[in-house]
């Protein structure tokens, strides 16, 4: 990559198109006018947003729709079941009311599953009342969320988002504090916790100085027991400015070397689903300056159909992030919620994609973990298909667990070509349920009985 610096006269003005402004995108007009309605059908329940540099400088408009970057970016009509489309098609076209546009569309909200694997009955704190504490979620022993409430948008929103839901505009389906001290005051009082991951969102849409405010407090000695901090984010890709401006940019820098000049480990956890996304300039300078500075840069995505589901396409995005100084991390599994059905790869295709890509890379690219399902019971790892008392089998093992006692311990499901998620799939020879059914049941019945 060249070293020259880029000129900040050349950087581009922040521009962003939501639902209301799909008929002015002129790139949009090239489209069928089918295609265009199925967008406006789909943007009504499920969020749209994207911003003007994605629009010219990532998606190939002349491989639209098929291009990986706008089945990324732009709604697709098989993102809604075709009993919700029906429903909400209908509505548009005779002119509905607003009232009634909008029941229906939190109808078929409530139907998507929005807050999966137990996020609002198992994930988030309560203090000593019983109360909820906003803002937090704390699955695993060792680390926290942290939803801070100026980072709960994105430069752009990826269509196979999970927590779609907090981009709706629906307070009940958010999670998202603006109170530093919610975080601070529930790290005291565990110091268990080693990690904080900032999250969203996208922590990076906020101005350094309310990130400032938020990340300062746990560099003082009285959170020495916060070794890590995390930050999630798409924009080294979506708005890699965000790292370059000389104002806001810099002064991002500055903060981050407070925090590692506090003895913190920093790692920036980018989303990257296509290696196409890391072609631009503006994207591998933006990565240059955070690993100039001694930030990690760790890459994580879900294996996505229509977008990565080809072994060919994680074996480049790999060597390409392993060649810009960023480590590999996780291959997830698309989650049950929101447009699932569009995007949901089968079990055991993931894990064949996996196993291709992984024997075409060296063992810089092979620290990936996955394919892994962010589960409600933990991190559910695929091993493989094997073969085991003459029964085809899937096996399987927790990466991370709710009872750290269930990490690594194998088990078993039946084999089954058609499953994409944990509850889809039953256990092997002949048992009635999994290892950790029972303790899991318990753990969720106590849940319930603080929240009542």
């Amino acid at each position: 990559m060249n070293a020259t610096p880029l000129d900040p006269d050349t950087f581009p003005a922040f521009e962003v198109y939501t639902a209301r402004d799909l008929d002015r995108i002129p790139e949009l007009e090239r489209l069928p006018q089918q295609m265009r309605f199925d967008m406006k059908v789909v943007s009504t329940v499920l969020s749209f947003r994207v911003n003007r540099y994605v629009v010219e400088r990532l998606i190939d408009w002349n491989g639209v729709p098929h291009d990986p970057i706008f089945q990324l970016t732009f709604p697709q009509r098989g993102m809604l079941a075709d009993e919700h489309y029906t429903a909400i098609a209908s509505l548009l076209q005779e002119g509905a009311a607003k009232d009634r546009l909008e029941e229906e569309v939190r109808r078929i909200r409530q139907a998507l599953n929005p807050h999966p694997a137990g996020q609002l009955e198992l994930n988030i704190p309560r203090d000593d009342a019983g109360n909820p504490i906003e803002g937090l979620q704390h699955k695993y022993p060792e680390t926290v969320l942290f939803f801070p409430a100026q980072g709960q948008t994105c430069h752009s929103y990826c269509t196979f988002c999970f927590r779609w839901a907090q981009f709706v505009g629906d307070k009940s389906l958010r999670i998202a504090t603006s109170q530093a001290r919610q975080l601070t005051e529930y790290l005291r009082r565990h110091p268990e916790v080693t990690d904080v991951l900032f999250t969203g969102g996208d922590p990076m849409v906020m101005k350094t100085a309310h990130l400032a405010a938020y990340l300062e407090p746990l560099l003082t000695p009285e959170f020495a027991h916060i070794r890590n901090i995390r930050i999630g984010t798409k924009a080294l890709t979506f708005w890699p400015f965000r790292f370059l401006d000389p104002g806001e940019g810099d002064a991002l820098l500055r903060l981050f070397e407070r925090v590692l000049a506090a003895g913190k480990h920093l790692a920036i956890m980018a989303h990257l689903n296509h290696w196409r996304e890391l072609e631009p300039e503006p994207t591998q300078h933006a990565i240059a300056r955070l690993r100039g500075i001694g930030a990690t840069l760790r890459a994580q995505a879900p294996l996505i159909g229509h977008i990565n589901d080809d072994p060919d396409v994680w074996t480049r995005l790999w060597q390409k992030e392993v060649a810009l100084g960023i480590i590999p991390y996780y291959m997830f599994i698309e989650r049950d919620t929101g447009a699932k059905q569009h995007f949901a790869v089968p079990l055991v295709r993931c894990w064949q994609i996996y196993r291709a890509a992984a024997s075409r890379v060296s063992g810089l690219a092979r620290t990936v973990r996955g394919p892994s399902m962010s589960a409600a019971p933990g991190k559910v790892e695929i091993l493989g298909v094997s073969s085991v008392a003459g029964e085809k089998v899937l096996a399987l093992r927790f990466l991370q667990a709710r009872d750290p006692a269930w990490t690594y311990r194998p088990f078993y499901a039946r084999y089954d070509e058609r499953a994409t998620w944990l509850d889809e799939l039953e256990p092997a020879f002949g048992e009635r349920e999994w290892f950790w059914s029972a303790p899991y049941r318990a753990l969720f019945e106590q849940c319930e009985a603080v929240s009542a």
